[in-house]
């Protein structure tokens, strides 16, 4: 999903990490060094082969190990979902992972899966893991019951609790989109920046979108699924948090634009 509350969250922490993982991917791989030096990092095309040798180079260190991880463990969740055997490939570190995956959403009864969606009002949109129905005590104790969005997290929640609950919140306002209806091959460049300056009836347009079912707009659920650990917990997400964050990151990404806040000094000439 488009990360509108990446804007207000502290970045200093995840550039440092950057710098370390690109470093020590030129230290395995010099070559990429050696690529490096010719490359005007003013020029438009020579900027985008340095972040394709930045890529790269955190690729030598191993900074994508993880996240090719995670998505491995989303692929394995969906097969659980769907009641499917696990492929016989599997780890045993990962079947132990999924195991504990069964356990802790045994109270969930999924009603869809990956199901695409967008938000006009903050032109965002994205694709939230399970749509979920659960009955049972909620986030104070008292009896809950309904449709929940959720979300399967195999990385850290240290730092991104707030960009969790304000990513679910949007999902939850959400309105499904079905893209099928406006067919583009992305890959043709041309064919794709045509395909974005066309204008479509507003009738047809409409044909696109659909409501979600009903869904709870205070909470969500977030299955905290770390790799290799053999442990997975739900948390309650409080989406109304999470939406005040996504409206307040709005407002920051708008008035980014605003003009006029520092004008020049001028003295008058002696």
């Amino acid at each position: 999903m488009t990360t509108f509350i990446d804007c207000i969250e502290d970045k200093s922490n995840l550039t440092d990490w950057l710098c370390r993982m690109v470093l020590l991917g030129a230290m395995v791989r010099p070559d990429l060094l050696e690529l490096a030096r010719s490359l005007d990092p003013d020029d438009p095309v020579d900027k985008k082969k340095l972040t394709a040798l930045a890529e790269q180079a955190k690729d030598a260190a191993g900074a994508n190990v993880k996240s090719r991880k995670g998505t491995y463990l989303h692929e394995l969740t969906e097969y659980v979902d769907r009641g499917e055997p696990l492929p016989r490939a599997i780890s045993e570190q990962d079947l132990d992972d999924m195991a504990e995956y069964v356990l802790a959403t045994s109270p969930l009864e999924v009603v869809a899966a990956e199901q695409f969606v967008v938000v006009p009002e903050l032109s965002v949109g994205g694709t939230f893991d399970r749509l979920a129905r659960y009955e049972g005590p909620g986030p104070d104790g008292k009896h809950i019951s309904g449709q929940f969005i959720t979300d399967t997290k195999t990385g850290s929640l240290e730092y991104g609790r707030l960009k969790v609950a304000s990513q679910l919140a949007t999902y939850s306002r959400g309105r499904l989109y079905d893209h099928s209806k406006f067919p583009v091959d992305t890959d043709d460049k041309k064919a794709f920046a045509a395909w974005k300056k066309t204008s479509f009836p507003a009738d047809q347009a409409a044909e696109a979108y659909s409501e979600l079912p009903p869904v709870n707009q205070d909470w969500g659920i977030v299955v905290h699924l770390p790799q290799g650990e053999a442990t997975c917990k739900l948390y309650w997400a409080d989406l109304r948090i999470g939406w005040a964050l996504a409206n307040l990151a709005l407002t920051i990404r708008q008035t980014r634009s605003m003009k006029g806040a520092l004008t020049p000094f001028v003295t008058q000439a002696t």
